[in-house]
């Protein structure tokens, strides 16, 4: 079953700035911390399309293209791709601007598969 579902927000779903914490020994930021973003952005836009409490199943077709650098501002851009009856899957553009630029790029994107579920940790339908 495929239902209707909110079109593209005009804004991020997540905007923050990289800081040094967040780099691996070579200055880059750790992929793992995108990874952490892109789960976040995926469930921001989930609410968005309906309130529930929802589990990530999986994370999809994850490509980085570019490293993310120390002072880039990085921009998570969600778009849902299908709402079933349980479950909602989402992509996720990641994208960075370097310090002092208005320049933007695309470093990274995946497809994220989220789950609705309710206390006992059961799936539940996300619209009825």
């Amino acid at each position: 079953m495929s239902v209707t579902f909110k079109p593209p927000s005009n804004e991020p779903s997540i905007r923050l700035l990289m800081m040094p914490k967040y780099t691996n020994p070579d200055g880059d930021i750790f992929g793992g911390i995108i990874l952490s973003m892109i789960d976040e952005a995926a469930a921001v836009e989930a609410q968005r399309q309906a309130h529930h409490r929802y589990v990530t199943v999986s994370m999809d077709s994850v490509q980085f293209h570019l490293p993310v650098k120390v002072g880039d501002m990085v921009s998570l851009w969600c778009q849902t791709v299908k709402i079933g009856r349980s479950s909602i899957q989402i992509h996720i553009d990641v994208f960075a601007s370097p310090r002092c630029s208005d320049d933007e790029y695309k470093v990274t994107e995946a497809t994220v598969t989220l789950v609705a579920i309710d206390e006992y940790r059961s799936a539940v339908p996300i619209l009825s």
